[in-house]
């Protein structure tokens, strides 16, 4: 047996009062996870562009067609523009896609991570307990 393991059962820490003990103790120090509020701010942000560069991009491609006469009075000047208009609500829409995965992706994982470390512990725990 360790020394780390002797201390712990010593100390009256199970694998499961482990966790209790850690949940206490950040409870006790009152601490928020500060990237917890940035990552959600940023998928909002995200979802915001996505949002509005579809907008953008029809607003665009029917301005580019001529669908409404008031849109396309002056001829192919305005018609490229319009065209120039959706692509940048293309482009907005894949930069809002990408933030907004990123950003979700990235809560996710870090949950999924905090996950795997803790139950590999604890299957170190059972191996070792095992062996006694």
């Amino acid at each position: 047996m360790s020394q780390t393991q002797e201390q712990r059962e010593q100390a009256g820490v199970t694998p499961s009062g482990r966790v209790a003990q850690f949940r206490a103790e950040i409870a006790e120090m009152k601490l928020r996870d500060p990237r917890a509020a940035r990552d959600r701010t940023w998928a909002v942000v995200g979802a915001v562009l996505m949002v509005a560069g579809i907008v953008v991009a029809v607003a665009g491609y029917l301005s580019s067609t001529g669908a409404s006469s008031a849109f396309n009075t002056e001829g192919p000047a305005q018609q490229r523009d319009a065209i120039v208009l959706a692509l940048v609500g293309v482009s907005v829409t894949v930069l809002g896609a990408a933030l907004f995965l990123r950003y979700s992706l990235a809560q996710f994982l870090r949950f999924w991570l905090a996950r795997l470390v803790y139950e590999q512990q604890a299957q170190t725990d059972r191996i070792v307990g095992s062996g006694r």
